[in-house]
């Protein structure tokens, strides 16, 4: 009944009317949310990307360089955004591996999210236990508080001055969760976030099943949230 109750509640959902995802580096909305993008773009969302870095110490070419890579890689994240209707793709070009939840760093997301509004805006989930990636981290948690400062007009004053009122989001979808509870169905969208995935050829070149273990964490999402393939999330619900 538990599972039956959620594919009706998700069927019945709309689509927010706009939506950020705001992640650490190329590639990480595409594997963690990708199938969702999708098909709210489908739905009629209007989506944007913000990437806080370039991804320039993703590689273990040894001839690689950081300002080659950070090139090669916003530019497949634009195309994989494009693949899935994405409206704009933002980079802070913050240097990989080095993000810090600090007051400038949210400073910086606040001031995007009342530009850019959202009502919904996914991101890492800091808690997730055993989260090794800093960057990860320090994203997750700075969007939350970046959340916070949007939306209360006292925050950021100076943003007023230069006509960014404050801006309340309604919710948060968190991914790569240890207690997802909000599970959206992909099964018509799952091709299209595997050909936007085929775009970071960069990052997917050295793992020859990719594809399968997407495929395998949809599927296993989906037996959680009693739907065919899912992606899976925490989400709060902040009005």
């Amino acid at each position: 009944m538990r599972k039956e109750a959620r594919r009706k509640a998700e069927k019945r959902e709309r689509p927010p009317a706009r939506a950020m995802a705001i992640v650490a580096h190329p590639d990480d909305a595409e594997f963690a949310c990708g199938g969702t993008v999708a098909k709210w773009t489908q739905q009629g969302s209007e989506v944007h990307y913000l990437v806080c870095t370039s991804g320039n110490k993703g590689s273990r070419d040894p001839r690689m360089t950081p300002h080659r890579l950070a090139e090669i890689r916003e530019r497949e994240q634009r195309a994989a955004a494009k693949v899935l209707g994405v409206r704009k793709v933002t980079f802070l070009r913050k240097s990989d591996g080095e993000l810090e939840a600090n007051l400038a760093f949210r400073a910086e997301i606040a001031m995007l999210i009342r530009h850019f509004q959202p009502n919904t805006v996914i991101t890492h989930d800091p808690w997730r236990l055993y989260q090794i990636h800093p960057d990860h981290r320090a994203t997750g948690l700075t969007v939350i508080d970046a959340i916070v400062a949007a939306r209360d007009h006292l925050f950021q004053p100076e943003l007023m001055a230069i006509g960014l009122a404050a801006h309340v989001t309604s919710q948060i979808l968190l991914f790569s969760t240890d207690h997802p509870d909000y599970f959206v169905d992909v099964s018509d969208t799952l091709e299209r976030k595997l050909s936007a995935l085929a775009r970071h050829k960069s990052q997917i070149g050295r793992i020859s099943d990719w594809r399968e273990r997407v495929k395998n964490w949809a599927s296993a999402s989906g037996e959680k949230g009693g739907l065919p393939l899912a992606e899976a999330f925490k989400r709060i619900q902040l009005s």
